[in-house]
């Protein structure tokens, strides 16, 4: 749970990092510019879900997206893109520090400096960074991979799919929960057999 936590706050200031460096600073104000975790829990996502995943097995979750003011940005759409694309490659970029940071141990001091623990540890944060970065990467909206292909698809299709991106939520809730969601995990899976 703590790396899971750690992984939701990067990936939240990360957008609002990005958003600040495209002129808006909305996420900085509302105090978003930060890692700690009291700054983007949502009760339900980050607390409630999380517990529920971890006797169930079925891990999942989120934390309050950062707020963002179009008005504030020079180009909408394509800055819209890089604050969206940002949460996904925060997630990339922290597996990989762990990966380079796993194998630097493993090469300079040894198969001790790499116990079980540690390496069980070192795996499950690049595992979840690297779900986080999957899961939030579907074009789906309200997920980053929506905002993400806004960029190339008419306005009229985006619209349509901000408009009905609850509907779609509970289309994913659903398709997570069921065996279709082997298929979404499947290339995560992949690098860790």
């Amino acid at each position: 749970f703590p790396i899971f936590l750690f992984s939701l706050c990067f990936h939240e200031f990360s957008h609002g990092l990005v958003a600040k460096w495209k002129g808006d600073r909305t996420a900085e104000l509302a105090g978003r510019l930060t890692l700690n975790p009291f700054a983007h829990a949502d009760l339900l996502g980050t607390v409630i879900f999380p517990i529920i995943g971890v006797i169930t097995g079925f891990f999942f979750g989120w934390a309050k997206p950062v707020p963002i003011d179009e008005r504030n940005l020079k180009n909408p759409k394509k800055d819209l893109f890089w604050i969206a694309l940002a949460g996904p490659l925060s997630n990339i970029f922290l597996a990989l520090v762990m990966a380079i940071l796993m194998g630097f141990m493993a090469k300079f001091f040894g198969a001790m400096a790499m116990r079980k623990t540690l390496s069980d540890l070192g795996q499950i944060f690049i595992f979840t960074n690297l779900s986080l970065a999957g899961f939030n990467a579907l074009p789906l909206h309200p997920l980053d991979g929506g905002k993400i292909i806004a960029r190339f698809i008419p306005d009229a299709a985006d619209r349509w799919l901000e408009e009905n991106q609850f509907m779609l939520f509970i289309v994913l809730m659903v398709i997570l929960q069921t065996r279709f969601s082997v298929i979404l995990l499947a290339p995560i899976k992949i690098l860790f057999n």
